[in-house]
């Protein structure tokens, strides 16, 4: 069964994200900025959301976490949490 790590950064607004999302390609640390940003729990730990299977996290995201590139970071992500900048950080198909 394909399983994924990864880490995201969730924000209202996707004019937030793509803010953010901005400052990391030019260099921020993805882990600071969602510890600073992100309104998820999982920002206390820079983002990260564990290892987890196809179909765990809700399908726009699942989509997302498995089939971008590994280390490249994705979106701005709409769900009905709001707006996610993805990193995958492992995957095994």
């Amino acid at each position: 069964m394909a399983q994924a790590s990864a880490r995201h950064i969730l924000v209202s607004t996707e004019e937030k994200a793509n803010e953010l999302k901005s400052a990391i390609e030019n260099g921020a640390d993805f882990g600071q900025v969602a510890k600073e940003n992100s309104s998820c729990p999982s920002s206390r730990d820079g983002g990260n959301l564990g290892t987890f299977g196809r179909g765990q996290m809700v399908p726009e995201f699942d989509q997302v976490v498995f089939s971008a590139p590994v280390g490249v970071v994705q979106g701005p992500v709409k769900t009905q949490f709001g707006y996610h900048l993805v990193e995958v950080t492992n995957r095994q198909d």
